[in-house]
């Protein structure tokens, strides 16, 4: 779960929905910059309606690992009264851009409405302080639920299919989805997952120290060689054969990044290339091209988890790199 402070949501059960933001407009989605999938939506539209509202952003790994239930929900419900809205407020400056937020909408096969939120508007509204997260309305617009974060996915469909039965809607026909995550959607392996989400830019950074090679670094430690510019959310290399390097202890290894013209990477583990615990975007033998600014899952290791040094090495120029994500 990514947050940008401490928790300091207020106690909204069976409150009217929108209560402190009502103040400044009729509905919580009025502030939205655009939308998706759908015209845009306001408390007339949604009245009578059991609503769930999803706060994403593309690039979040943990979002990525709750993308299918959510997804199984709107379908399976839609006809039952339902009405999920995915709200998209961007973390990194890039992913304002609505052409690439439209994209990630298709690729995911996202068909539910998506509000555009570049302003926080909607995220003020909800008070909402992280990525994912959930918030239930019911039929009669009161909030009754909210979630932070991954996980505890029966409450969330029970919950559900009780607010469809409060508003006369059944709900409960078919017991609880089947989701299997596949790719980087896939669930992540708590119980060996030791390296925490790592951002490479100035604003956040942490755990950085200067080159030290593969074999001074501590664990959940990165280090960087060639010719790069530290901006606020990211790094960005300047010339060709730039090399970032990480000591991590997880299945999965992620790295967010992205470049105006198309670069190509290698990638190694311990000093040799993945095999078969490379990620989905790399091939047996570490290649891989960034082509657009998302995540990239770069490593999947089998079993057993241990200790790794993670090398990517950037043969063309023009690469900005922002957050390292395990799971």
């Amino acid at each position: 779960m990514r947050r940008l402070s401490h928790l300091m949501l207020a106690a909204l059960l069976a409150l009217p929905f929108g209560a402190a933001a009502q103040k400044k407009a009729d509905s919580p989605y009025n502030g939205a910059t655009g939308w998706l999938n759908s015209q845009p939506l306001d408390a007339a539209a949604l009245r009578g309606k059991v609503v769930l509202v999803d706060f994403w952003t593309y690039s979040c790994i943990n979002w990525l690992r709750q993308l299918p239930y959510v997804r199984a929900w709107a379908e399976k419900y839609k006809d039952q009264g339902l009405v999920v809205i995915g709200v998209h407020t961007p973390e990194f400056d890039f992913e304002h851009d609505r052409e690439r937020v439209r994209r990630a909408v298709k690729e995911m096969n996202i068909t539910y409405p998506v509000a555009l939120d570049n302003d926080y508007a909607v995220w003020r509204a909800f008070n909402n302080n992280a990525w994912p997260a959930l918030y239930f309305i019911d039929a009669q617009g009161r909030m009754r639920h909210q979630h932070l974060g991954e996980g505890d996915y029966e409450r969330s469909e029970l919950l559900i299919q009780k607010l469809l039965a409060e508003a006369g809607s059944g709900g409960s026909a078919g017991g609880l989805v089947s989701v299997e995550g596949r790719g980087a959607e896939a669930p992540a392996d708590w119980q060996s997952l030791r390296s925490p989400e790592t951002y490479l830019g100035a604003e956040r950074t942490e755990n950085y120290v200067p080159f030290a090679g593969r074999t001074g670094l501590r664990l959940n430690q990165w280090t960087r060689a060639g010719d790069w510019t530290v901006k606020r959310q990211a790094i960005a290399l300047n010339k060709p054969n730039g090399r970032i390097v990480y000591r991590f202890h997880a299945r999965d290894l992620h790295l967010v990044m992205g470049s105006a013209k198309s670069v190509r990477f290698r990638v190694f583990l311990d000093g040799k290339a993945p095999g078969a615990a490379h990620g989905v975007d790399v091939d047996a033998e570490g290649n891989g091209m960034v082509t657009e600014h998302r995540m990239y899952q770069l490593v999947r290791q089998p079993m057993p988890i241990v200790d790794r040094v993670f090398e990517i090495e950037f043969l063309d120029p023009g690469l900005e790199a922002f957050a390292f994500t395990f799971g």
